[in-house]
């Protein structure tokens, strides 16, 4: 069996998705996701001037050695160009390799380990009343998990607060949008907004939060501490993790479980916060950490120290990558909950998918592969169209995390 072309397939049904096509000369195609918001580009000339010609005439059943060719064979190896190149391979390898087995790709992982895949939705409202309607909207539609995001008085943009209810996208101009950000109005907001979530609604249902790298230690562990009270599932990405160690003063303030790592890009990135054990769920992604292969390796690194897996799953991910990751969260022994956020129906029209969502999980389907394919007739009806994250400064000026 031999991999006779590939090819990349950019579209924009509502924002710009990345898809790598593997075929083979038994007839047999994969599909993969390679996007990375707001540095689309770069990984689609990655993958066709350096990846496509070493894949063409390979033998795609062998997975492990065509990620090592494509990670070891990299002098300038990691970050998130390449590593999203090799996931794109690699996923489109996987689901070569279920469909001729006869397989969904968690059959081929190791069999189920659960029935359904808890995930959580994003409810977002321009003040704390809107927010709090917002969570009883997705309480409604069945979710048992909802991350809260509000507007804050006296800023006029947030993180997470969407110009949509359900397909929130972050990524809005040709060149970055500039925000302001005072970690003062956040820090006296947001325990009011989760005072006023558990009033509304109890505990019944888990509640996450997203910092969004914007806080310092010291700030992270005060917030942590002062949403004790109110059983957050996580707060996620509290301060940014290149200073892993900056961890170990969050921990030693807060009970709150933290989570972090949609950014990380291997398990270098992540492997001091779980041997330590200063993080509770690690969020790495299919995408974003080189493929199945990558993130099993990372899954299993975190079960030795009962770290769970909280997979990113925004709209920055095409339903190639949702559907990898939900097969991959049906089989991980160590699943704690996926982020789930809605597609457009244009997104939904260009990727068919076998995943479907009920009373609050998200079921992968019993297709071959991964379940995911792409209408390349209708993706090309929607071009390619510049788009960028925003970027965050002080009200000072002075640059900030985004």
């Amino acid at each position: 069996m031999k991999i006779t072309a590939a090819k990349v397939i950019v579209t924009c049904p509502g924002r710009n998705f990345v898809t790598l096509k593997i075929e083979t000369d038994q007839g047999v195609c994969g599909i993969g996701d390679a996007t990375l918001n707001g540095r689309e580009l770069a990984v689609v000339a990655y993958l066709e001037a350096h990846v496509i010609p070493t894949l063409i005439g390979r033998d795609p059943r062998q997975i492990e050695d065509i990620w090592q060719f494509g990670y070891r064979g990299a002098y300038w190896r990691r970050g998130p160009v390449t590593l999203s190149a090799i996931a794109a391979v690699d996923t489109a390898l996987w689901d070569i390799k279920a469909k001729m087995a006869g397989m969904p790709l968690y059959d081929l992982l190791g069999g189920r380990s659960r029935d359904g895949v808890m995930v959580y939705g994003h409810a977002n409202g321009a003040d704390l009343a809107e927010t709090v309607d917002e969570v009883g909207r997705y309480i409604d539609l069945g979710y048992k998990a909802i991350r809260a995001q509000s507007g804050i008085p006296g800023l006029r943009d947030a993180y997470g607060v969407g110009r949509g209810k359900l397909f929130y996208e972050p990524a809005d101009a040709g060149l970055p949008t500039e925000t302001i950000w005072d970690t003062r109005k956040y820090l006296n907001f947001t325990p009011k907004l989760f005072e006023a979530l558990r009033a509304a609604y109890g505990f019944d249902h888990h509640l996450l939060h997203d910092a969004h790298h914007r806080l310092t230690p010291i700030e992270a562990a005060g917030l942590g501490k002062a949403l004790e009270p109110f059983q957050l599932f996580w707060l996620e990405d509290a301060t940014p993790a290149e200073n892993q160690e900056a961890f170990k003063l969050i921990r030693a303030h807060t009970t709150t479980p933290l989570a972090v790592g949609e950014v990380f890009n291997t398990i270098w990135d992540c492997k001091d916060l779980i041997q330590n054990q200063l993080i509770d769920y690690i969020r790495c992604t299919v995408v974003r950490a080189g493929g199945v292969t990558h993130l099993r390796r990372i899954a299993d690194l975190a079960a030795l120290y009962q770290v769970r897996t909280g997979c990113h799953g925004a709209t920055d991910l095409s339903p190639v990558t949702m559907g990898a990751a939900l097969h991959f969260d049906t089989w991980v022994p160590n699943f704690g909950i996926q982020e789930y956020m809605r597609h457009t129906p244009e997104t939904d029209a260009v990727f068919p998918h076998a995943y479907t969502f009920a009373d609050g999980y998200l079921h992968p389907g019993e297709a071959a592969g991964h379940g995911v394919d792409i209408d390349e007739a209708l993706a090309a009806k929607y071009p390619y169209r510049p788009a960028q994250l925003p970027v965050a400064r002080l009200e000072d000026g002075t640059m900030w995390n985004w």
